[in-house]
């Protein structure tokens, strides 16, 4: 499978470790109300590879979150990072230390980024990405559309030709009418949307309950080539789960995109271990 790699662009972007924000109380679809933790900080007890529905907290996102704090340059770093780019610790007692971008988050507008040592950083720090990956393209593959992937990452998804269709490997597969907030975005490379879990049940019957931060899953009857989650009947596409389960009505774990297909040249294969941790080698 033949990309540009070669020709896609590589940027430095800055950002910060991002001080927590929360929003309370939090009011679920049934009326309840809770006064729990949301996003952003250096969350120490929840990251890459955790289950989505673990924490009992809204919007929480794993590992770290970074933003630039100038809001003029903050789109243009949530545009550019790519899951799976390099991301080096340049200031305090951190200094050097290396990780990985694991997503991105918006509407609060976070990159989230795995780091090796969380305990040795602090809200402040600053970090820079070797952002690269918007602009990859499937050379073959012109109808499916790729994005939000750094392109040594997207390499070693183990992606299968049959038939003429790309086989991806996904841990699930999230139906179109199980899909919330973030619909609509007008920029599908530089936000994520949600998964829809106030109907438990169905949740539960898709096996929904089960994805972890950093699974693959695809997204039937979806096609975001030019916007976040239009529905198209036959269409495909795959995201990243990024941040954990939400409370909101309409929201849930939230997915980045990193290829779609209006024309179904995209298969979903089921695949219990496909999750970045797994194919960037974090122990």
């Amino acid at each position: 499978m033949k990309t540009n790699k070669d020709q896609v662009v590589q940027l430095s972007i800055l950002v910060e470790i991002a001080h927590p924000v929360v929003r309370m109380p939090v009011v679920d679809g049934n009326g309840n109300s809770f006064y729990i933790p949301g996003v952003g900080g250096i969350t120490y007890n929840f990251g890459l590879g955790d289950n989505a529905f673990k924490m009992h907290g809204d919007h929480i996102e794993p590992d770290v979150s970074a933003k630039n704090k100038d809001k003029d340059l903050n789109p243009t770093c949530m545009a550019l990072a790519c899951i799976g780019n390099e991301a080096a610790v340049i200031s305090g007692d951190a200094k050097g230390m290396k990780g990985y971008v694991i997503g991105k988050h918006g509407g609060i507008d976070h990159i989230l980024i795995w780091f090796p040592e969380k305990e040795k950083l602090a809200v402040g720090d600053k970090i820079q990405i070797k952002a690269w990956g918007q602009g990859l393209e499937i050379v073959n593959y012109p109808e499916v559309k790729v994005m939000n992937i750094d392109p040594d990452l997207f390499e070693k998804i183990p992606i299968k030709i049959k038939n003429s269709k790309l086989q991806v490997p996904v841990t699930a597969i999230v139906p179109a009418h199980l899909t919330g907030s973030g619909i609509g975005a007008g920029n599908p490379s530089a936000t994520d949307y949600d998964m829809n879990t106030l109907d438990k049940e169905e949740i539960k019957k898709f096996k929904l309950d089960k994805v972890r931060i950093g699974d693959l899953v695809a997204i039937s009857d979806h096609y975001n080539g030019y916007g976040a989650g239009g529905y198209k009947e036959g269409a495909v596409s795959i995201g990243v789960v990024v941040h954990s389960n939400c409370y909101k009505t309409g929201h849930g774990p939230g997915m980045v995109i990193i290829m779609t297909s209006k024309e179904g040249d995209i298969v979903p294969v089921l695949d219990k271990d496909s999750n970045i941790k797994n194919y960037l080698n974090i122990r």
